[in-house]
């Protein structure tokens, strides 16, 4: 952990020397540090430069800054217990729902008002580092813990990491046309959106893991864990930024490995100085454009669909599959040890993906596959 001075905030970084940090994710740190009304910048393992502010961090304030938390308002990873007779990666990739078509608002699962009625895009994973992922818990690291959760190896889980797709956007752009980076100077009229876009996404994974579900012939369950890791919370009478970071205090949290190495639940306890937070997944270690670079003179593109670990990635965009390439993240084992190492998190268990969605397959066999299966 090292303390960075700053004229008007402290920073600081809970990573281990060795951990792969980008100088310039520390220097956005800095900038944001430097903004009126800040407090205290807690940079989580994970920390790597995003669009203006840091991605990997928890940034506390007077001030209610939107574009700290950015244009994904409410995006976050869940996990839901899923059981099936037989779990054959090549079977069931074949079985996944096209996630990048919509449901019909009128579909039964949605029992309650959507959110903002905010339709467009409901169902829907999207691009970039979002997934729908079948897995299998691996290593009990905390039975007991485990074992409330209703989890034990061998057990099957959805793992859901998707946001609120364009509502949140379309909440920044409206701030942003007429504030740019400034601060929100309604905040109740910002957080109220806000809110119902952090709704809009647990009820968005909710329909994501039930169309899995039902496509793979399970029933649907409610979530185990459900952390939004892009949000604003009011607390101690200021602004807690995050973008990036899970809330973790007291908290039960996924953090996201890659797609070819497992990712880690854990029982997260995090104090004020890192910001009530954990880290939200591996972060990357490129960045899109040198990941497809690098990607394209090291791998094969069915080199990247069949992982490491034996799981299929289901990703009919070449681009994406390069972008998100398991060698464009920092290992997650190295964030797990320095959230422990700092005290912020146990580890529960591991999850290990067996089928991870990106965007649908082109092609008519498995679109006419996906067809089966109620979307």
């Amino acid at each position: 952990m090292s303390q960075h001075p700053s004229p008007t905030a402290t920073v600081t970084v809970f990573a281990s020397p060795t951990s792969w940090i980008e100088s310039d994710a520390v220097a956005q740190c800095h900038q944001v540090a430097a903004l009126d009304g800040m407090v205290h910048v807690a940079a989580m393992p994970d920390l790597h430069p995003g669009k203006g502010a840091p991605i990997g961090a928890a940034m506390t304030s007077t001030v209610l800054y939107p574009f700290l938390v950015g244009s994904d308002i409410g995006c976050g990873i869940a996990v839901f217990p899923v059981k099936l007779k037989r779990a054959v990666p090549e079977k069931l990739a074949a079985r996944f729902p096209d996630l990048d078509r919509a449901v019909d608002p009128s579909w039964g699962m949605i029992k309650d008002d959507i959110p903002a009625g905010h339709v467009e895009g409901l169902g829907t994973v999207g691009r970039g580092n979002h997934f729908v992922e079948l897995a299998r818990v691996g290593t009990v690291l905390q039975p007991e813990h485990a074992s409330r959760l209703g989890l034990d190896a061998g057990d099957l889980v959805l793992v859901v990491h998707s946001g609120s797709r364009g509502l949140g956007e379309r909440i920044l752009r409206a701030h942003t046309e007429v504030h740019g980076a400034g601060p929100a100077p309604d905040p109740d009229a910002y957080l109220a959106m806000h809110d119902e876009a952090v709704r809009w996404g647990s009820l968005n994974r909710r329909l994501l893991a039930a169309r899995v579900a039902h496509a793979l012939g399970a029933e649907a369950t409610e979530p185990i864990v459900d952390q939004c890791h892009n949000l604003v919370e009011v607390r101690d009478g200021g602004y807690l930024h995050r973008k990036g970071a899970a809330p973790g205090d007291g908290r039960d949290v996924l953090i996201a490995g890659t797609r070819g190495t497992p990712s880690y639940l854990v029982a997260g306890h995090a104090g004020p100085d890192a910001g009530y937070s954990v880290a939200h997944g591996a972060g990357r270690k490129m960045s899109r454009a040198d990941a497809l670079r690098r990607g394209r003179a090291k791998h094969t593109v069915e080199e990247l669909r069949r992982t490491p670990v034996g799981s299929l990635v289901v990703c009919g965009d070449r681009q994406l599959l390069f972008e998100e390439a398991p060698t464009a993240y920092k290992r997650i084992e190295q964030v797990i040890d320095d959230l422990v190492t700092h005290g912020l998190a146990t580890p529960v268990a591991t999850t290990v993906p067996l089928v991870t969605y990106k965007t649908a397959e082109l092609g008519p066999t498995p679109r006419n596959r996906r067809g089966r299966g109620r979307t």
